[in-house]
């Protein structure tokens, strides 16, 4: 028994929900940090604000998607969880632009991020559910299209409305200007209509079809314990969880007594929490007590080879991305057009511009989505992938030298390129290797590689800015200009199920 073939428009319809997505993500990576300056943020306070958004998504996405596999009702497996995660994303985002306080924002940036990733999560593994291995990369390269697409109008958004339609760009001190406001509003609609069109335009194969189509494709095992391993790992997580958690003690007491930034708490702090899950983990099984916490956190110990090595590949991206979302609106104001006063007219023009940006760069991976499935044909998927993130890492470093609108809309070429890469390709060289018993969960997994580093990003740029940059942003994009070339080196090592490392 196989899962059919679906057609270009079925493929279009299960994705058109990402449009929605990536529309109030665009938002929110183009805009936080403007909103954050406007209600008082200074410079270095910035990353630690945007932690609320990989911290969610660490937490919400491997839970969503342990329960998303176990779940069946009258609209499916993974569409509750599509059009929860909507309603509440769209409510968010009417809020955000309204926050009368720096703290608000903060607390509401972190609702709306779990509000997205609950959306998000299920889509990656709603392509492993309906297609067939042959139309996987197909149907991560639709998703890399409709987020393009987007994110570009969402980027956009406030610069139409200040430039065409005459709706102000600025406002008194400590007040989000009316152009900002008015895209959030239109972003919470765009959100909740894509997604319902997903849900009301796709169906899902039941429980009964998917334990057939896993027990006929016996390429992929299901990731199970066997006793033998089952006792490694009980031993292996008390292990590790103890090395952790002294690890995190340790740090923490060195920062504490030598008076160092307290955004570095945050790192350790979660090392010594993850560490004590690790630990309690291996207690319980030790009982035979078997519950959803006690297989989340054991399952991470059984993740296939594949998705182990991405993982560095998608760590030292997603650090390059956090330093670009969260510090080219101050690297462009600052070193690219000298203003620093968020009330000036020459910051909010500068500003402006930084939407425009991501509008390029989003515009450019929903341009060359289908492309990069061609190239892998003919070379790999790993190649492509390197070449990608190479062409990216050096589109970042080079903001550093341009003096230009002009000159950045190139720059954003470039990251476009490594962008619609990064939306894709990891996801095709992963899905192969994935039982579909668990794709969801391992998908949800997966994302703990996006996260981790934003979370590092967050941690040590602020820092590292302050520190030995004298507050000077754009060399954290420097910084992840070259953590942007070292994933694509490291995607080298990658070793993938051959059948699919090139788009069939």
């Amino acid at each position: 028994m196989q899962k059919r073939t679906l057609s270009f428009w079925e493929i279009w319809n299960m994705s058109f929900g990402f449009l929605g997505i990536q529309f109030g993500f665009a938002l929110q990576n183009a805009n936080t940090s403007r909103i954050f300056e406007t209600l008082g943020a200074d410079v270095d306070q910035i990353p630690i604000l945007w932690i609320a958004a990989p911290v969610t998504g660490l937490v919400v996405q491997p839970i969503i998607g342990y329960f998303s596999d176990r779940t069946w009702t009258r609209l499916g497996r993974r569409r509750p969880y599509f059009l929860a995660g909507a309603i509440l994303s769209s409510i968010a985002l009417f809020i955000m632009p309204d926050s009368p306080t720096l703290w608000i924002a903060a607390g509401t940036l972190w609702i709306m991020d779990a509000s997205i990733n609950i959306s998000m999560e299920p889509f990656r593994a709603f392509v492993g559910d309906n297609l067939p291995a042959k139309q996987r990369t197909l149907g991560f390269a639709m998703q890399s299209f409709f987020i393009g697409i987007g994110a570009v109008v969402g980027s956009l958004l406030p610069y139409v409305f200040s430039s065409w339609m005459g709706i102000s760009n600025t406002a008194p001190e400590g007040v989000i200007p009316d152009s900002v406001k008015w895209s959030f509003y239109v972003g919470g609609i765009v959100f909740l209509f894509a997604v319902i069109w997903t849900v009301v335009k796709s169906k899902e194969y039941s429980p009964e079809e998917l334990a057939a189509f896993e027990m006929a494709d016996k390429k992929i095992a299901p990731v199970e314990e066997t006793a033998e391993q089952r006792q490694s790992n009980i031993k292996k997580q008390l292990y590790y969880g103890l090395g952790m958690f002294v690890l995190g003690v340790a740090v923490s007491w060195y920062i504490f007594m030598n008076d160092l930034t307290k955004e570095l708490y945050i790192l350790f702090v979660g090392l010594i929490v993850i560490g004590a899950l690790f630990m309690i983990t291996s207690m319980l099984r030790k009982q035979k007590i078997r519950n959803g916490f006690t297989v989340i956190v054991t399952d991470m110990l059984n993740m296939p080879d594949t998705m182990k090595q991405l993982a560095w590949v998608q760590f030292f991206s997603w650090f390059a991305l956090f330093s670009l979302w969260i510090y080219t609106t101050a690297a462009v104001t600052g070193h690219v057009f000298g203003a620093s006063d968020p009330t000036s007219e020459i910051y909010n023009d500068a500003a402006d511009w930084v939407p425009v940006m991501f509008t390029v760069y989003n515009g450019v991976a929903a341009a060359v989505a289908f492309l990069l499935p061609v190239l892998a044909k003919r070379t790999s998927n790993k190649f492509t992938h390197l070449l990608a993130l190479t062409i990216g890492g050096i589109s970042l470093i080079s903001i550093f030298f341009l003096s230009s609108k002009a000159g950045l809309l190139l720059s954003m070429v470039g990251v476009g390129v490594a962008w619609a890469s990064i939306l894709s390709l990891p996801y095709a060289m992963l899905s192969g290797s994935l039982p579909s018993a668990k794709m969801g969960y391992y998908m949800g997994v997966f994302n703990f590689f996006i996260v981790i580093p934003q979370i590092v990003a967050a941690t040590i740029l602020g820092y590292i800015v302050k520190e030995f940059f004298s507050n000077q942003p754009v060399y954290a994009l420097i910084v992840g200009g070259f953590s942007m070339i070292l994933a694509g080196l490291l995607t080298l090592r990658v070793r993938t199920n051959k059948r699919l490392d090139i788009h069939e």
